[in-house]
């Protein structure tokens, strides 16, 4: 976990993975690097928005594998949920519902798929495109966080690979191009907080 400037009432707060998706982002704004997988995001989250003051907005910025074709650019996520976790099953085992998707202020923008598993087959991906358009490792994590803080959150997702087999030398061939795509959003969409 990595905090890069002073988290305040009056500015959103950038939440993203890793330095390489941060690397254009000369925003100004304070920026929460939280490390990769929904527990590293919860956390660094968490103690971030305990530790006070909390932000305006919190908006995730990342690279997300494409479940469809087609599927590239960059997204404003409207729903989120937790491909790894059997929410039908624990719901049976113990009458509560674990992991409900979660819906954002994404103005019908695809639903975002999080799971600690990077998705690097053609057949886990394919069984993942029934339910969402996109996969990650970090966005329902931090959204429950800023859900449980009463802080509002936007999931920006750049499409940096098609989660198949050759995800792993995609993600790190497309890395650079999706983090100037999404420093590009934050200049357009987020100006009047620098």
């Amino acid at each position: 976990m990595e905090l890069v400037g002073e988290i305040t009432a009056d500015r959103p707060l950038l939440v993203l993975a890793v330095k390489e998706e941060a690397q254009f982002l000369g925003t100004g704004l304070p920026m929460l690097l939280t490390g990769m997988g929904k527990v590293n995001a919860a956390v660094a989250l968490a103690t971030a928005l305990a530790r006070g003051p909390r932000p305006s907005l919190i908006v995730n910025l990342g690279t997300a594998g494409a479940l469809r074709p087609g599927w590239t650019g960059t997204h404003v996520v409207s729903t989120v949920i937790q491909h790894d976790l059997d929410t039908g099953l624990l719901r049976s085992l113990t009458g509560e519902t674990y992991g409900a998707a979660l819906t954002l202020d994404g103005d019908g923008g695809p639903v975002l798929a999080t799971g600690d598993a990077f998705v690097a087959d053609a057949d886990a991906r394919d069984r993942l495109a029934a339910r969402a358009h996109l996969v990650d490792m970090e966005g329902y994590a931090l959204a429950t966080a800023a859900a449980q803080a009463g802080v509002p959150l936007r999931i920006v997702k750049h499409v940096s690979d098609e989660a198949d087999e050759g995800a792993v030398r995609s993600w790190r061939e497309s890395v650079a191009g999706c983090a100037e795509a999404l420093a590009r959003w934050t200049a357009r969409h987020l100006a009047g907080h620098f």
